[in-house]
């Protein structure tokens, strides 16, 4: 029976509570709860005295206080991007193992904090990738590292976010590259793990440019809403703005947020043409990697579909995957990112052979089905082997980031940026292994 505690309760957190409390309510005990707003913590407790029982629970300042009366195993931190250092050195510096959701952290001097108090504590992080544990992604993972396309040598990877998720990232705190890092750490952390993963590599060079192009003020007035207010509720405009957010209309962000705004003052409809904004939704980059692959990326968040092309170039041939996901906003009820069945596809391209289609391999579930299988592995007391390593540690956690951190350091400076030297004392050689299959 292993001890948890939970920092930090907003919508993502709530997957973790209810594995803990049961599906995996046998093997695992919830002991603490914190967060900086009272209100969701009285509403998270009220929810599981239903059917759990009493959770302790704690105000952010009393973190400390927390893990010594309740003296967990293992501290869950889901907190805003920019505290995941704070709470997870912390955490180890107190005697416990951590779960941390992605991004690790937001900038290399938190990573580098991070890399030291590993190295101080002997504690272990586990990053929760839970792309890596979606089906399709696996079988990519499977059939590079078959040989079927030879020896890769380069990538094109396109991420669209559409403009009902996308949109959703100029609402709440990510708009604030101080508290998520911008895209290019908070969401494309993801896409750049899935990407070193998938090459059993990591990244030495990367060249970035990007702006925020769309979710800008002047496109408001493209939409007759030259008169919007700085947020949804209450905004004069609202009944003409196709990005109208009513959080009084959706339980969960009732609940959630609109209910306990008085506690912090955080508004959870941040209009998406704010001037406040200072995040990108348009974003090029160039990645070259330590075995020499070289990746042409971008994302943009403002599509009319969502999901993502791939094509990774080979000795032998290609193979080219596209995958379709649904949309939703973070709270909204809906399953997020769930494969679409019948648009995602994947082709391979010999050379000198007729190309054929691979049977693609899906999931019912959030995130391309990966989101059960991440929790079996990290909450089961016997979890399934896993020949294809999904489970990602601290020096996985930091190399995912360090493409986008270069990333932002290259759009800033117009320069190109090398990982390697943002960071001391990071593994590097020979991280991830090619499977024998």
């Amino acid at each position: 029976m292993k001890r948890y505690v939970q920092v930090g309760l907003g919508q993502r957190s709530e997957i973790y509570t209810k594995a803990i409390t049961e599906t995996y309510k046998d093997n695992c005990q919830l002991v603490g709860l914190c967060d900086t707003n009272r209100g969701r913590l009285e509403l998270r407790r009220s929810d599981l005295k239903k059917h759990y029982g009493i959770v302790l629970i704690y105000h952010a300042k009393e973190f400390d206080k927390m893990i010594k009366e309740t003296k967990p195993d293992i501290v869950i931190v889901t907190t805003k991007d920019c505290f995941h250092d704070k709470y997870i050195i912390r955490a180890m510096e107190l005697g416990c193992d951590v779960i941390t959701e992605k991004p690790m952290t937001i900038n290399e001097k938190k990573c580098q904090k991070i890399i030291d108090a590993v190295k101080r504590t002997k504690r272990k992080i586990r990053v929760t990738f839970n792309y890596r544990y979606s089906p399709v992604r696996t079988q990519i993972k499977e059939l590079i590292s078959s040989g079927v396309i030879g020896e890769i040598l380069s990538v094109d990877f396109n991420w669209l976010l559409n403009t009902r998720h996308g949109a959703d990232y100029y609402r709440r705190w990510h708009r604030d590259k101080k508290n998520s890092g911008g895209l290019m750490v908070h969401k494309a952390t993801h896409h750049f793990d899935l990407v070193n993963w998938w090459i059993s590599s990591y990244p030495v060079e990367v060249f970035a440019i990007g702006k925020r192009n769309f979710y800008i003020p002047d496109r408001a007035n493209q939409y007759g809403l030259k008169q919007h207010g700085e947020r949804c509720l209450g905004c004069r405009v609202s009944n003409k703005c196709p990005f109208y957010l009513d959080l009084s209309k959706r339980e969960l962000h009732k609940r959630v947020y609109l209910d306990n705004e008085k506690y912090d003052d955080y508004f959870r409809d941040r209009c998406v043409f704010s001037k406040e904004i200072n995040i990108e939704d348009s974003m090029n980059l160039v990645v070259r990697y330590k075995n020499g692959v070289q990746m042409a990326y971008s994302l943009n968040s403002f599509c009319p579909w969502e999901g993502y092309t791939i094509r990774f170039n080979g000795t032998k041939g290609s193979l080219e995957h596209k995958c379709v996901e649904t949309v939703y906003i973070s709270g909204d009820g809906m399953t997020p990112g769930e494969t679409v069945k019948g648009d995602t596809y994947i082709k391979i391209s010999p050379h000198f052979k007729p190309a054929y289609d691979v049977k693609v391999r899906t999931s019912k579930g959030g995130h391309g089905g990966g989101d059960e299988p991440l929790l079996e592995s990290l909450f089961s007391p016997n979890p399934p082997k896993d020949k294809f390593k999904r489970d990602a540690d601290y020096v996985q956690g930091a190399w995912s980031i360090l493409t986008g951190i270069s990333a932002n350091i290259s759009m800033r400076t117009g320069k190109p940026v090398y990982p390697e030297k943002l960071v001391k004392g990071l593994s590097k050689a020979n991280y991830w292994v090619k499977l024998n299959i």
